[in-house]
């Protein structure tokens, strides 16, 4: 099945996403590449916003967001109440999003991981459904925290 995903980088993961960007398209995928594309130093914040956006707008199926961690773009990612961005650095995570989670964006850190992982973690998330079930109510709290102490 083939999907729309966007996919976007910071200046450490540029060379990383033009691979992956490369292969999806060579899967059957259309890809939205966002950005960066080269080393000069950029803010990562600004493309996981971006992605978050494409994604949220529905113009996305799923995004792929990449930095030199993976945790600061996954981080402005969800920022944005319709996604859920999950940092996954091989295949179960990236399937665990996708089932449990129902993750619409992963992250993944160029400084962490190679280029074959990386692609593993994509292929488990684009081929993995949301199981529902009992993980939907859990699924739906996380666009409407409830936020209580333990005292009450």
């Amino acid at each position: 099945m083939s999907h729309r995903i966007a996919i976007a980088a910071d200046h450490a993961a540029y060379a990383m996403k033009a691979e992956i960007a490369q292969w999806l398209q060579e899967t059957g995928h259309s890809v939205q590449d966002l950005g960066t594309n080269g080393p000069e130093s950029v803010d990562y914040p600004d493309y996981g916003y971006k992605l978050a956006e494409a994604v949220a707008s529905g113009n996305a199926d799923f995004g792929i967001a990449l930095c030199g961690s993976g945790i600061g773009i996954s981080i402005a990612v969800n920022r944005n109440p319709a996604c859920r961005s999950a940092l996954v650095s091989e295949p179960l995570s990236a399937e665990l999003a996708r089932s449990h989670n129902d993750a619409n964006v992963i992250a993944m850190g160029a400084r962490l991981i190679g280029i074959e992982m990386a692609k593993q973690c994509v292929e488990a998330f684009l081929s993995t459904e949301f199981l529902g079930d009992r993980h939907t109510h859990r699924v739906d709290k996380l666009g409407a925290p409830a936020f209580e102490t333990a005292a009450g």
